[in-house]
């Protein structure tokens, strides 16, 4: 039998349902309470007028939001790119070649290596406030070591993504259509029951748009979703290939046509922004003000991978975002958590309102703008997944 908590005395309650507090997207309560019975969030209200619970919390001023939802990751992988990183910041530029430094790693690593490195970082990204991540192959490139690295990810997350399309195989190099045949048909096959999504990096260097489009529909006639890899490193297919097919995001989007803005703003994908990848890069800043002036619904994320962006900090993601995307503050939040959701098409997340999942995180501070205003600080000092206490 469940038992209820309330958590009276927050300074700041991000609900991120504009119905609720000050009317605006975040919904925020001022010196607000929440309600906890199980793993559902069953009440928010003014703390005064909080109901009797089992058990009690006081905040003690400080601000509760949303746990971060984290759309876009790489964590199933072994090795390192240390060298890769320290030769990049000393003024060469990041190609998609890099990628394969990482296959070779996670095709030598155990089950066991692998599955340690994954809960390594999801423990790191938790104690950060992420409680729902997703996370991709990739790294595998064979049949057997995209089928394993998605059965490993399938025991802790119920968002995994199919990306034996991330480039093309080494042992492929001279025959790009034969991998693309086995991206789409014996691989997928394996993939298929451990995967809600399938992923394409179309880009230069990687897989371009007939092959993209041949990718994703025969993912989605094993009944995945998509999403794409688009317009990271150049202008390209990515992003309108995505809205055409229904993708549910469109991730990166730092190289975008008007028509590419158009085509997002139409249309039901999601922007998903990873700020991460152009801080440990120095590429250009994905402009996160032209999508949201069109309309377009965008996420943030951290694209946390060994090779081009190897952060596990949504905190961090938020900051680079107000700082050099030209979010304001409130935008990064919602996009770090409703956008998140939405980019997963999830609604039980991302947000703070009776029937939500009771995905929450206490911040030392009593406003949500302090995750821009004091970077690098680490304000997380609690985190609830589903109702539990968990750091």
């Amino acid at each position: 039998m469940s038992s209820s908590t309330v958590i009276t005395h927050i300074a700041t309650l991000v609900t991120n349902d504009p119905s609720l507090g000050d009317n605006s997207p975040l919904g925020l309560i001022q010196d607000a309470a929440l309600v906890i019975d199980g793993d559902r969030v069953v009440w928010t209200g003014e703390s005064s007028k909080a109901p009797a619970t089992d058990n009690h919390l006081d905040a003690g001023g400080r601000t509760v939001i949303p746990g971060f939802v984290d759309s876009h990751s790489h964590l199933l992988f072994a090795g390192d790119r240390t060298e890769e990183f320290n030769a990049r910041m000393s003024g060469r530029p990041y190609t998609a070649g890099g990628i394969r430094t990482t296959v070779a790693a996670t095709r030598a690593a155990s089950d066991g290596e692998l599955e340690h490195n994954l809960t390594r970082y999801l423990t790191e990204a938790l104690r950060q406030g992420t409680t729902t991540f997703e996370t991709k192959s990739g790294y595998g490139l064979t049949v057997e070591d995209e089928s394993r690295a998605l059965r490993i990810a399938a025991a802790h997350t119920d968002e995994v993504t199919y990306l034996g399309a991330h480039v093309v195989a080494p042992e492929f190099a001279a025959d790009p259509a034969a991998y693309v045949a086995l991206v789409t048909g014996e691989m997928l096959d394996a993939c298929a029951p451990y995967a809600r999504w399938v992923d394409v990096f179309c880009e230069k260097g990687a897989f371009d748009g007939d092959q993209a489009r041949a990718i994703l529909t025969a993912g989605q006639a094993k009944g995945l979703i998509p999403r794409v890899h688009a317009n990271q490193l150049s202008y390209g297919p990515g992003v309108q290939l995505a809205v055409e097919l229904g993708a549910a995001s469109a991730d990166h989007c730092t190289h975008l046509t008007d028509a590419d803005v158009d085509a997002l703003a139409q249309g039901d994908t999601v922007a998903t922004l990873l700020p991460g990848a152009e801080f440990s890069t120095r590429a250009e800043w994905p402009d996160a003000r032209r999508l949201l002036d069109a309309g377009v619904t965008v996420a943030l994320s951290t694209d946390c991978n060994p090779g081009s962006s190897f952060t596990s900090s949504v905190p961090f993601c938020i900051a680079l975002a107000v700082r050099d995307m030209r979010m304001t503050p409130d935008e990064a939040l919602w996009s770090a958590t409703a956008g998140g959701a939405a980019a997963l098409r999830r609604s039980d997340i991302g947000r703070l309102t009776p029937g939500a999942r009771a995905d929450l995180v206490l911040l030392d501070a009593p406003s949500h703008v302090h995750l821009a205003y004091r970077p690098g600080v680490p304000l997380v000092t609690r985190v609830w997944r589903g109702g539990t206490a968990v750091g």
